[in-house]
């Protein structure tokens, strides 16, 4: 496997861990692609390492209870990748949209992620 396909498939892992519904499926997946000491910065957010990260997915799921989020464009080079996705609420229908930056460590895992969306406050 390509270290490009190998780095989307640690994406999807790290897009379905906001969808998961409990905690501990979130975590679950957070380990299989995601730095224990990992950095999440948003325009609302940011939350450093696991514990954060997990309490931050779960403030999500109770503001859009069902809500995920579908990877539209994944590009990435040197350990690094950007990401156009649609955010969508449980009925499926689209609710928001914006980019993500992510950053690999040497074994492929995510160890920052950045998301960009427009915001009330924009």
């Amino acid at each position: 496997m390509s270290n490009n396909m190998e780095r989307k498939a640690v994406w999807e892992r790290y897009v379905a861990s906001w969808k998961a519904q409990s905690v501990p499926q979130k975590r679950a997946l957070l380990e299989t692609c995601v730095a224990q000491g990992c950095t999440y910065t948003d325009p609302l957010q940011i939350a450093q390492g696991w514990d954060a990260l997990l309490e931050y997915m779960s403030q999500f799921q109770k503001q859009v209870p069902g809500g995920y989020f579908v990877t539209e464009y994944f590009a990435t080079h040197h350990q690094k990748s950007i990401a156009k996705w649609r955010m969508l609420n449980a009925d499926a229908a689209q609710i928001g949209e914006g980019m993500s930056y992510g950053e690999y460590d040497p074994s492929g895992q995510l160890v920052a992620m950045t998301g960009f969306f427009e915001t009330a406050a924009s």
